[in-house]
């Protein structure tokens, strides 16, 4: 018996088949704002189980977690500590990988953090504004969810819940 995963587009547990020899993982990481806590590093011993599980069974892997170094909470933050927001992300980051290797779990493979793609994210949010997806409102940018036919499938959820 191989690999089963719950397939959360499906609504069911999958076989896991891998396409080809090396299994790349995403990991939705932290806001940093704050310290990790226990729930946050639930997630990471999953992945990490995961990991070595696949490993062991030959495979190779490659893996990416984000870290959102800059958002609104972390502009926040920096307000009420009078401190950077630069460094607020960093001593974060720092003691979410002091509390992995503590924890045992293997680091991810890159960890890409927002910061480096700004421009990236403006020309996306941009994109969506101009083919009618997106509209701002008040110095904010929403999306407008009934333009998209596929809205909530992944949640289950339709637009009125």
């Amino acid at each position: 018996m191989g690999l089963r995963l719950y397939n959360t587009l499906h609504r069911k547990t999958e076989e896991f088949v891998p396409s080809g020899d090396t299994v790349r993982i995403y990991s939705c990481g932290l806001t940093v704002q704050g310290p990790p806590h226990l729930g946050h590093m639930r997630a990471y011993i999953i992945r990490d189980v995961l990991v070595r599980w696949l490993e062991h069974k030959g495979y190779k892997i490659k893996t990416l977690e984000n870290f959102t170094d800059i958002d609104d909470k972390i502009i926040k933050k920096q307000t009420e500590l009078k401190k950077d927001w630069r460094i607020i992300a960093e001593e974060n980051i720092s003691k979410y990988l002091k509390a992995c290797d503590t924890l045992n779990i293997k680091r991810a493979d890159f960890y890409p953090r927002a910061s480096q793609h700004i421009e990236e994210i403006i020309g996306l949010v941009q994109r969506l504004i101009d083919k009618g997806f997106a509209y701002e409102k008040g110095g904010d940018v929403y999306f407008r969810v009934r333009r998209f036919s596929e809205y909530g499938r992944l949640s289950g959820k339709s637009i009125d819940e």
